[in-house]
């Protein structure tokens, strides 16, 4: 039995035009889920964190550490 270790990923929360919110994990591209509310987008975000952290480990999978995301804004003339 493997003892569960503590594991923190930075995500991506992203308000949606027409509501609700789309959640991206920058370290774990994999990882790509929504929810009608915030708490329940990151709810979602946890359990799919857990189930390709899972699938990483039963398949010798690296998983790696935490991206650190950053934003910036680019003006473009359109």
């Amino acid at each position: 039995m493997r003892m569960a270790e503590n594991r923190s990923f930075s995500i991506v929360l992203e308000p949606q035009e027409d509501g609700g919110f789309t959640v991206l994990v920058p370290a774990l591209p994999e990882v790509v889920t929504e929810g009608d509310t915030e708490s329940e987008a990151l709810a979602n975000a946890e359990e799919a964190i857990r189930a390709v952290l899972s699938y990483r480990h039963d398949n010798g999978i690296a998983i790696p550490s935490d991206a650190k995301p950053q934003v910036r804004r680019v003006t473009v003339a359109a």
